[in-house]
């Protein structure tokens, strides 16, 4: 609640809490139009790439494993960027379907090749993710260069929420249908987490479910690149942390995961926000070198170690 609270006041434009109780209008105007959606856009994109991160990992059985390590993020950029191309007027909505339909084949497409993997070592799978998202971020790139589009592919990488306004954030409110099926269906990804054959025998129809998460994370990863851009490690470090602190009942760790993604996302934000005032680090830098320091300690930490 105070980094909320502190992202609510922090800002170019001075909103102070005197000047809102006597109800200055254009301190309020502000208040409205900018730090109110900037906030929420934070605290949504927070829910989805963490809860996102939660569901790959139960699916693919490996704790490494989210949107930007399973080349998911990259496959949803892909999409951005040629709806940019050949639907230049398309309006959010439409650019939210292309990019979530490029997200699903692409999950769909990681899930593939590693299902084809004998060596299923917990450090092999997301480097096979790492290695597909390379090639689709070049990809991205040339037809970037080819069609002089760079601009909005680097615009896109360095995702931000400096250009989040009212009007332009509404999409994300999906994320909370998203976040909701997420705890609903947790105990059946948790069941899907245990493999084909054992889910099956359970009862579960373990197609069906695939396919439910795949398409929950597409949706999760396609609407946060639209609005939000490219945030990396979000949904691989904060439900390691969570699962290290309180085990792996994935239905009781969901809120947790969510208030530590927001607590966690919110901070970077606000730091690339004072670092350099009154310019800004975009948050997805900042979230990169901390998630990439989290990601190593993880991976060497003693409880993973033994499974490398």
């Amino acid at each position: 609640m105070v980094l909320v609270a502190a992202s609510l006041m922090v800002g170019e434009y001075r909103i102070t809490v005197s000047g809102l109780l006597s109800g200055d209008a254009d301190m309020w105007r502000m208040f409205f139009i900018s730090r109110v959606p900037r906030t929420l856009a934070l605290v949504f994109a927070g829910l989805a790439m963490s809860f996102s991160g939660v569901i790959m990992q139960r699916l693919t059985q490996n704790r490494f494993v989210e949107p930007t390590t399973a080349g998911t993020a990259e496959w949803a950029g892909l999409g951005v960027l040629l709806c940019f191309l050949y639907l230049p007027g398309a309006s959010p909505l439409v650019r939210m379907v292309v990019a979530t339909t490029s997200a699903f084949i692409g999950t769909v497409l990681f899930l593939g090749i590693i299902n084809r993997i004998r060596a299923r070592k917990t450090a092999i799978v997301p480097l096979v993710g790492l290695m597909l998202g390379a090639v689709i971020g070049a990809v991205t790139t040339y037809i970037a260069v080819q069609q002089n589009m760079l601009q909005a592919v680097v615009a896109w990488r360095s995702g931000g929420f400096s250009h989040i306004v009212r009007g332009f954030y509404e999409p994300l409110w999906a994320v909370l249908a998203v976040a909701v099926a997420t705890y609903l269906l947790a105990n059946y990804f948790t069941i899907a987490g245990l493999g084909r054959d054992v889910a099956t025998s359970l009862g579960l129809n373990y197609g069906r479910t695939l396919a439910v998460g795949v398409t929950m994370v597409a949706l999760a990863t396609g609407v946060t690149s639209v609005v939000v851009g490219f945030i990396p490690f979000l949904g691989l470090v904060v439900p390691n942390i969570v699962s290290m602190l309180r085990g792996d009942d994935m239905r009781k760790n969901l809120p947790w995961i969510g208030v530590v993604a927001t607590v966690l996302i919110i901070g970077c934000d606000l730091i690339g926000r004072i670092v350099v005032a009154p310019m800004e680090i975009p948050t997805s830098v900042i979230m990169g070198v901390i998630g990439a320091v989290a990601f190593l300690a993880i991976i060497f930490s003693g409880r993973f170690r033994g499974s490398l």
